[in-house]
């Protein structure tokens, strides 16, 4: 039986029972809404704004918060503890900010608090600026309109993973609703906003300024997609010397609605489109877009067909990577303790690159919270970037988390200091081509709501787990990995060797030419997901375009006969 029956009584306000009773006259929204509790995933706690044990409400919300306060006041025994809540433009999340900051006081534990939307990067360093022990953002990251949630970054300014994970989850399911204290004590909870600004601001232009010219010739077109980046990135581009910022109007005022968008994730192409607009009609060198809690960084360049093109995260952060450590060799003499980060599923380029430089590559788990963890566990290594393919990035230790502002200042001096030398980021990336090796990805979602939804997702994952192919369209599958099972099975010799990364629901397939099919399900959204790479040396003689048909021709091959949901 669905536990909605104690949510028609106190301690549910009258609002909230209303609600519940109108909902069970849909019996299958009902059964959605309390069929399970909302759990934490890649990068957090999202879900669906509405009443209900999986639902995105004050009561999830604030069971969580009470759970986390009985935890810092375990941990630290001390009347001395901090915590600091941040949100983005999202629908309510002013509200439960609000809600998260009275709990805390409430539970006597000092809350400093942004009055206004700030980008959750800002949230990862402020923890750290103020020797926080925990930090709240109130986000959903890029998840459609109806969706809020909730990030969680410990002292270390990194979002939560394991073992502290568990011991919080534990501390969380000990809470009854009726054990919440939603009464806040005013005298625990103070504003902070320019202040952090400033300081904050001073360490972007610290790690992502490369050219100290004080203007700039390059015409930016930059769209916060109604999100929060607005409140940082303009800033943060004219105190590095860029004068020629054109804002796309029409979506610089944060709104959770996302009136312009269909989706305001800059990963799809839809998403900058009006960027993209603005920027033919002024002749722009670059669009840059950022999701609503501006941690995911999209642009758009022209190629050399002069048309422009949207580069997904595998390419701009083989520009990035790439340009880093160059200048990390021409400035520094590398000691041999520098790193780089990237992630299971991203493109194998990445790892070209290190080795071309001799740094060492380091390769974690989906959702860069656990690369925030590679950084706090090697102390004594440096960091110098690390990301993602899903348009994250971050440069040295700082930040611990993908942050979208220090990535747009980071681009904009890439492309600047390339126009210098009549280049552009386009050019960059076909260099890379040439040296590396042609790589191109492909991400396929399929989006699967509801518990039925969940079946699908979990027998799909499994059928492919219990029943690897020995080829994959007409390829020999070399390696299968099994993230769930901690295995890596060579499917030629036919043995098997032992991954050291923590359990995933995750399998990959490597192929005997260096293709590579990872799929996962979603750690914050009901979807399944394909990431596909293929890759070909890079022939000089042919058109950019012409190579990647025959890449795109290849993806389409893979995803015909070998995709099945």
């Amino acid at each position: 039986m669905l536990d909605f029956h104690s949510w028609l009584n106190k301690p549910f306000d009258e609002k909230t029972q209303f609600k519940v009773k109108e909902l069970r006259k849909n019996p299958s929204e009902l059964k959605d809404a309390f069929n399970k509790n909302i759990e934490f995933g890649t990068g957090g706690m999202r879900g669906i704004m509405g009443v209900g044990t999986n639902r995105i409400n004050k009561y999830t919300i604030g069971r969580n918060t009470q759970g986390i306060s009985n935890y810092l006041n375990k941990k630290y025994n001390s009347a001395n503890i901090k915590t600091i809540v941040a949100y983005d433009s999202r629908k309510n999340s002013k509200k439960f900010a609000e809600i998260v900051a009275n709990i805390f006081s409430a539970n006597n534990i000092e809350c400093l608090f942004f009055s206004e939307l700030r980008p959750t990067p800002e949230l990862s360093f402020a923890v750290r600026y103020y020797k926080a022990q925990c930090g709240i953002v109130i986000t959903a990251s890029h998840n459609p309109p109806k969706y809020n949630g909730y990030k969680v970054y410990l002292e270390d300014g990194s979002q939560l993973v394991p073992p502290e994970d568990k011991i919080i989850i534990k501390e969380i399911n000990k809470v009854n609703f009726s054990d919440i204290l939603f009464k806040s004590n005013p005298i625990k909870i103070k504003q902070i906003n320019s202040e952090i600004d400033r300081e904050y601001f001073k360490v972007i232009i610290s790690l992502g300024k490369f050219n100290y010219d004080k203007t700039k010739n390059y015409k930016i077109v930059f769209t916060p997609l109604h999100g929060a980046s607005i409140m940082a990135i303009p800033e943060v581009l004219k105190l590095a010397g860029y004068k020629k910022i054109n804002i796309v109007n029409e979506q610089s005022k944060p709104d959770g609605n996302f009136p312009t968008v269909k989706s305001p994730n800059p990963e799809e192409k839809e998403a900058l489109s009006m960027a993209i607009e603005k920027a033919k009609k002024i002749k722009a060198d670059i669009v840059i877009g950022t999701d609503p809690d501006s941690d995911r960084l999209g642009i758009a360049v022209l190629s050399d067909e002069d048309e422009w093109e949207i580069l997904n995260g595998n390419q701009i952060m083989t520009i990035m990577i790439d340009f880093l450590l160059r200048e990390y060799i021409n400035k520094k003499t590398p000691i041999g303790n520098e790193f780089i980060a990237s992630t299971i599923v991203s493109s194998p380029i990445i790892k070209l690159i290190a080795n071309h430089y001799k740094f060492e590559y380091k390769e974690t788990l989906t959702g860069f919270k656990w690369i925030g963890k590679l950084i706090k566990d090697n102390p004594d290594h440096n960091f110098i970037a690390g990301g993602e393919e899903s348009l994250g990035f971050l440069i040295g230790d700082k930040i611990r988390d993908k942050d979208a502002v220090l990535s747009s200042l980071l681009i904009c001096e890439i492309g600047y200091i390339a126009k210098k030398n009549n280049k552009s980021v386009f050019d960059l990336l076909i260099d890379c081509y040439k040296k590396y090796g042609f790589f191109l990805e492909e991400l396929i979602s399929y989006n699967k709501e509801g518990e039925s939804g969940l079946e699908i997702i979990n027998n799909t994952i499994k059928k492919y787990r219990n029943n690897p192919p020995n080829r994959i369209a007409g390829i020999k599958v070399n390696f299968f990995e099994d993230y769930l099972k901690s295995i890596n099975h060579n499917m030629i010799s036919d043995k098997t060797e032992k991954i050291k990364l923590p359990k995933s629901n995750v399998i990959i397939f490597r192929l005997e030419d260096d293709s590579m099919i990872a799929i996962r399900p979603s750690g914050t959204e009901p979807k399944i997901k394909f990431y596909i790479s293929v890759n070909k040396k890079f022939d000089s003689n042919k058109s950019w375009l012409s190579q990647k048909k025959v890449l795109e021709k290849k993806i389409e091959i893979i995803k015909n006969e070998f995709i099945e949901i």
